[in-house]
């Protein structure tokens, strides 16, 4: 990738107002529920735009950026610094392919615009700043969501780039909330064993292709910073944090560092997640405690909402694409043969719920052993719900023809498998009582022929590739409206 040149979240805003999918509030709104209702209606729209609120009420300085991706692949694709226009799974495979490492690259501060201003002691008052609350029984203002949180593992050194949700608890502390397995809490458990605070560089105003990776699941020794520089085609510039040695991004908008410690906890939450519910109720949860604020001039806050349908949620598209890229990743590299696709739909839990593998299968079990390896993979193991396995004739990405498939290659009796006491999150309100949580459960449904008549299995009603030649050569000679469809399986009349 890299043919889109961008360094930063002002560059990548650039880009998006070119293409027409930047709308500028320049009136007054209310960072408490009135950004993010904005947000909620406006993701609920076919072909929405991100909304920059340029003047937040009640504030004299910084922006709010609600939903960077929200619903658009237009905007997914420059995140990657791709060009926009290519269909879903087009892109997922794109994405697939150009997962390489190149280590990032330290600049001096004088070349870091995060620098600009530096608070310490008694300057630092996050409540001076356009903090957003999200839904009306949220614990509080969250800044961060649109975040990433940097870790390091105090053996292997290395750094841990995640996407955690970060409550503004008081003026100098921010809630530090991780779901069981994921990078950062693994490493804190590890500081902490050795009677050391966890040291953290958390970041309020990102590059959207840093929140991408970060809400990804990358294997534990591998650090997201060095797979940053290999989708954008250059090294990410970092710096580090004058209290803890922490690197962060120096183009990034607001930065706050400090450390959290074993014995010190307020109470966290509710906060309304990416299921469409609320998740963990007003529990006793670590902070981190600030010790150093780096912004900015006028400030670009980068906020991502929670919600239940896709362009209103805003993990949902970019998580979907990255999460299908990852696991189809995973997949070729464990050694699974015959993928002709992966598709985790946006709007299954914001892309975590469910994952579709198309195959051809090409040997007996071929479709179990696909399933159990998306499933144990490093993208693919937490949370999701449902695995469907489909035959090389479906789309993943077509909802439509996966659920054709489910319901006429599916015997429900024989086709469909159980795992149970997997890895999981408190935020799934299934289960309960919540105690229950993080184990969770997965269904796996093969929705595919089975191998042993695959030759003999009844004929599905397909085109001939003439035909549908024909049809879209004449489309527009015969007045027909809008594009016709493009689809990818023929009947060749030979088999």
């Amino acid at each position: 990738m890299g043919d889109v040149k961008i360094n930063n979240l002002r560059d990548w805003l650039t880009e998006v107002e070119k293409i027409g999918e930047l709308a500028r509030i320049k009136k007054d709104v209310d960072p408490v529920l009135e950004m993010s209702s904005l947000a909620y209606l406006n993701g609920r729209n076919p072909g929405h735009p991100t909304l920059l609120f340029e003047k937040p009420k009640g504030f004299d300085t910084g922006s709010v950026l609600f939903n960077p991706i929200g619903g658009s692949y237009n905007r997914l694709a420059l995140s990657f610094r791709e060009k926009p226009g290519r269909r879903p799974l087009d892109l997922v495979q794109q994405i697939k392919n150009s997962f390489k490492k190149v280590s990032p690259e330290y600049v001096a501060e004088k070349d870091a615009p995060i620098f600009e201003n530096y608070l310490t002691s008694d300057k630092i008052d996050l409540f001076k700043f356009p903090i957003p609350q999200h839904w009306p029984r949220d614990g509080g203002k969250y800044i961060g969501t649109g975040d990433i949180v940097i870790t390091q593992d105090p053996d292997s050194g290395r750094y841990n780039v995640g996407t955690y949700r970060q409550m503004a608890m008081e003026k100098d502390k921010v809630g530090f909330f991780t779901s069981p397995g994921k990078g950062g809490g693994l490493d804190r458990v590890k500081w902490w064993e050795q009677g050391k605070p966890l040291p953290v560089v958390s970041v309020y105003g990102v590059d959207p292709l840093l929140m991408i990776l970060g809400s990804t699941g990358f294997a534990n020794h591998e650090s997201e910073f060095d797979y940053a520089g290999g989708f954008a085609g250059s090294p990410i510039k970092l710096v580090k944090g004058k209290v803890t040695g922490i690197p962060f991004p120096a183009e990034c908008e607001f930065a706050v560092e400090g450390y959290v410690y074993p014995d010190r906890t307020l109470s966290e939450g509710p906060f309304g997640e990416f299921t469409g519910y609320y998740g963990k109720p007003g529990d006793k949860c670590p902070y981190l405690q600030i010790e150093a604020v780096y912004h900015r001039n006028n400030p670009i806050f980068t906020a991502a909402m929670m919600a239940d349908k896709p362009g209103a949620n805003e993990q949902s598209v970019f998580l979907g694409a990255m999460r299908s890229a990852k696991i189809w990743r995973d997949m070729e590299a464990a050694g699974v043969a015959g993928i002709k696709g992966v598709w985790s739909p946006p709007a299954g839990a914001g892309g975590w719920g469910m994952t579709v593998v198309s195959i051809k299968q090409m040997f007996a079990g071929h479709a179990q052993q696909a399933a159990m390896v998306a499933a144990g993979s490093a993208g693919g193991g937490f949370y999701s719900k449902f695995y469907y396995i489909v035959d090389d004739d479906v789309d993943p990405t077509d909802l439509e023809e996966v659920m054709w498939a489910a319901t006429t290659r599916c015997r429900c009796s024989e086709d469909i498998e159980i795992w149970r006491n997997t890895w999981s999150t408190p935020l799934d309100p299934s289960k309960n009582p919540p105690d229950d949580r993080p184990y969770g459960s997965k269904a796996f449904i093969f929705a595919c022929k089975q191998h042993k008549y695959i030759n003999s299995f009844s004929k599905r009603t397909a085109m001939t590739k003439d035909s549908y030649d024909n049809a879209h050569a004449r489309w527009k000679e015969l007045g027909i409206p809008g594009e016709a469809a493009i689809i990818g399986f023929f009947d060749d009349l030979k088999k």
